[in-house]
């Protein structure tokens, strides 16, 4: 198994946690969900996540694209409409247990997400859909992800995109800790 350095955007196998493989180019799959949603007169945001678990000698790493749909009723009534999570994992033992490790891995769970983020931008752009990066990164001291808190922050905000981090950044700390399972 490749170690996920090794595994570009271009190679990643995604898959619809609902119903299995996606057999066609990511991009185009995305395109025919954001044009079958918007016809409904949906309201779409896109958040992405990357979290990682440790399984024997490394880490299971999981990305997810998670679609939200809302319609606004009028009169200032909003309906959340559901959610599609598209995942793709992939594994690497880069990661061992050793001073620094955890920060190291959750600034590249931010990159991961990112280069995600960066590959799919042309199109949430053609459908003025608004991206949220979610990171697995707990703002409390008391917990060791903290240490990545700044940095990863900065890139994300470097990067331009918007951001949530713990506890508001359910798409990493929940659908993506989901996809790494499967």
């Amino acid at each position: 198994m490749k170690n996920t350095e090794e595994v570009a955007f271009e190679e990643m196998k995604w898959k619809r946690l609902s119903n299995g493989v996606i057999k066609e180019p990511l991009f185009d799959y995305l395109e025919k969900i954001f044009e079958e949603e918007t016809e409904k007169g949906y309201d779409i945001r896109v958040c992405i996540g990357t979290d990682s678990q440790r399984v024997r000698r490394g880490y299971r790493f999981a990305t997810v694209i998670v679609i939200t749909t809302e319609e606004d009723l009028g009169g200032g009534a909003v309906v959340g409409r559901g959610g599609i999570v598209i995942g793709s994992n992939f594994f690497s033992d880069k990661y061992k247990k050793n001073k620094g490790a955890v920060k190291e891995r959750m600034l590249f769970e931010v990159a991961k997400s990112i280069e995600v983020a960066y590959n799919i931008s042309p199109l949430l752009d053609k459908y003025f859909i608004p991206l949220e990066i979610h990171a697995d990164i707990n703002p409390d001291v008391k917990w060791e992800s903290s240490k990545a808190l700044q940095e990863a922050v900065g890139y994300i905000l470097g990067m331009g995109y918007d951001f949530k981090v713990k506890p508001e950044a359910w798409a990493a700390s929940k659908g993506a800790d989901r996809a790494s399972r499967t």
